[in-house]
């Protein structure tokens, strides 16, 4: 695997740090700037809107440049937006750095998978997907208790400055590690042995990202990131109030399913290349299953610790050949796909807690995320089933026209 496949990973990090940190951090965000806990809530909202706004416009907008010089100037912009964050006094510029920083996150994100998969051999697009999508599963085990520590005893500005230094080395190996190549270099059939051909215009990008499978397959994608941030948003209350662990197993509990993700994108990256689409069905049933039996069992101490790991093995490492899915099904999209896959990962970021949130204001507990993330499991499977059958209807009217 080239090293510079390794050095996206690392900026990965650095930015999943920042997406999902502020919820350690929010209490010490109203109290500094004087406003409430909602509103403070409303800087991670405003980071996934911005992440799903961000992924297709800065990929288009950035299209023609060479990857090395874009994503160098989205990590930069990144990275002066944390700098501004950490040394505003007021709530509207942090508000508003924080949907700038998305929209540059967006863009890394789109163009740091498609460049991820060009320095690889077809065979291996897998294991580089989840070598970038791991940087977001360290984020998890590392960033962000990491981050959480540096609000309580240095104030949460401090986070926001270890944002922006850990990007630096990023900054500096991107430099030196990356190609600098157009997008042109880079077709369908990608790979260091690939020919040059002229890049697709946007209309037959787009033309290739709306076929029936792939919008099924980002459906699916949305559903199953749904179903894991349902869960894993309220995974506090469920451990503390029905679980009956202390507030202090909680930081353990999100770093072990950070653990169990970054095994799960390491192990997903090793096999899913062979079998791509039987290891996302097995993924989606098991995880399925998973949700069912957590909420089922979620007053066992034993039995939750146990599953909060195998979710987040099954949900990143299910996520993460997704990811390459896409690539597979729309190679006459070699810019947009990653930025397609970025935006359904971030709706589902964004809808799943919403919902969850609903089921307890509605006074079904805190159980009632896990049985919305089990639903939303049971539709992405209805949903991928769908695909499939639209699969074999397209290969019989191929093998039709072949014996006309």
């Amino acid at each position: 695997m080239p090293f510079a496949v390794y050095v996206l990973g690392l900026a990965v990090f650095a930015q999943g740090t920042s997406e999902f940190m502020l919820s350690g951090l929010v209490s010490g965000i109203a109290e500094d700037l004087s406003v409430s806990i909602p509103a403070a809530g409303l800087l991670t909202s405003a980071f996934a809107v911005g992440m799903v706004i961000g992924a297709p416009l800065m990929a288009l907008f950035s299209r023609r440049w060479p990857r090395r010089r874009a994503l160098l100037i989205f990590l930069s912009v990144f990275v002066a937006t944390h700098v501004v964050g950490a040394v505003t006094p007021g709530y509207e510029v942090l508000l508003a750095t924080r949907i700038v920083g998305a929209l540059a996150n967006a863009g890394f994100w789109a163009v740091a998978l498609v460049a991820a998969i060009s320095m690889v051999e077809p065979a291996a697009r897998a294991r580089a997907t989840s070598v970038v999508v791991g940087g977001v599963t360290v984020a998890c085990v590392v960033g962000v208790p990491a981050g959480a520590l540096l609000g309580e005893h240095l104030g949460w500005r401090a986070a926001f400055w270890a944002v922006a230094l850990v990007s630096l080395p990023a900054l500096v190996a991107i430099v030196t590690s990356v190609p600098d190549e157009r997008p042109a270099a880079t077709t369908a059939t990608a790979g260091p042995s690939a020919g040059v051909e002229a890049p697709p215009t946007v209309r037959e990008e787009l033309r290739s990202l709306t076929g029936r499978r792939v919008l099924l397959t980002l459906l699916t994608m949305a559903l199953v990131q749904g179903a894991t941030f349902c869960a894993f948003s309220y995974l506090e209350p469920l451990a503390t109030r029905v679980t009956g662990l202390g507030a202090g197993w909680v930081p353990a509990l999100l770093a072990l399913f950070g653990v169990g993700s970054l095994v799960g994108v390491t192990l997903s990256g090793r096999v899913a290349d062979a079998r791509r689409s039987v290891f996302v069905v097995a993924g989606m049933a098991s995880l399925a299953l998973g949700w069912i039996a957590l909420a089922l069992s979620a007053v066992s101490p034993v039995a939750a610790v146990a599953l909060v790991f195998v979710q987040g093995m099954l949900a990143f490492g299910t996520g993460s050949a997704m990811i390459s899915q896409v690539f597979q099904l729309a190679p006459g999209a070699p810019t947009l796909a990653g930025s397609f896959a970025t935006a359904a990962f971030n709706i589902g970021a964004a809808a799943g807690p919403w919902l969850g949130g609903l089921t307890i204001d509605a006074g079904f507990g805190f159980r009632s995320p896990v049985w919305v993330s089990a639903a939303l499991m049971g539709l992405a499977l209805a949903v991928a089933g769908v695909a499939r059958l639209v699969a074999v209807f397209a290969r019989v009217d191929s093998q039709k026209l072949q014996l006309q």
